[in-house]
Order: C-alpha cells, then structure tokens, then sequence
C-alpha cells in the first residue's frame, strides 16, 4: 500500500515538531519529520536502535557524542546503538527529514542530562 505524510499516522514531539510514521513494526521504523526553524529535540541516546538520519529539505545540525554535523538536504549520517545524539534547526526556515531506526526506537530512547 502506499504511503505519505497526509495519510500516515500523525504524531507532535519537542518544540512543535512533527512525526509521520511511514513504517512502523518490531523491526524497522521509518519516520517523515518536520522541524520549525530554530528548535532541536532532548539530548538521548537508544539502546538497541541504530538510526539513520536523511535531510529531505533545509539543513539540520546533528550533534553526534559531542561532535556537530551540518547536513544539508540530500545529505545523512547514522548514529549507533549507545551513542548520545541530539538534532538541532538553527535556521529560519523550517526543515524535514527522514529517521529510520533498526529495530524500533518506541521504549527505547534514554535522555542524557
């Protein structure tokens, strides 16, 4: 079946931020997010998740165990299992993206103060 953010289940995170779920079962989740400009989401890492961030539009800046990262759109980095990681939109314009986790990122997360 095909799937897209207007018909994708909805979700809202961190600063007005918003989720669409295009896949999500045990195994794999992939997720079609929307930053507004200027906004990031908490410090955290994932236990058992390996993530894959790709920049659908705009530029979003990852900070990945201390080290920051700009990716621009049609640009991505993965981030390991343990491994702290936060995304931030330091723009004025907002920006989208994809998050694909293996397994399942749900009840996974843990925030790092």
């Amino acid at each position: 079946m095909k799937i897209n953010k207007h018909i994708a289940e909805h979700y809202i995170w961190g600063d007005h931020c918003d989720g669409w779920h295009l896949v999500k079962n045990q195994e794999l989740s992939i997720i079609h997010e929307r930053m507004p400009a200027n906004s990031s989401e908490v410090k955290h890492y994932h236990r058992l998740s390996r993530q894959f961030f790709f920049v659908l539009s705009g530029s979003a800046t990852i900070n990945i165990d201390g080290n920051e990262i700009v990716l621009h759109s049609q640009e991505g980095v993965e981030v390991a299992p343990l491994v702290p990681h936060q995304i931030f939109n330091r723009t004025n314009d907002e920006i989208e993206f994809l998050v694909i986790s293996q397994p399942n990122s749900k009840g996974d997360r843990i925030v790092v103060d």
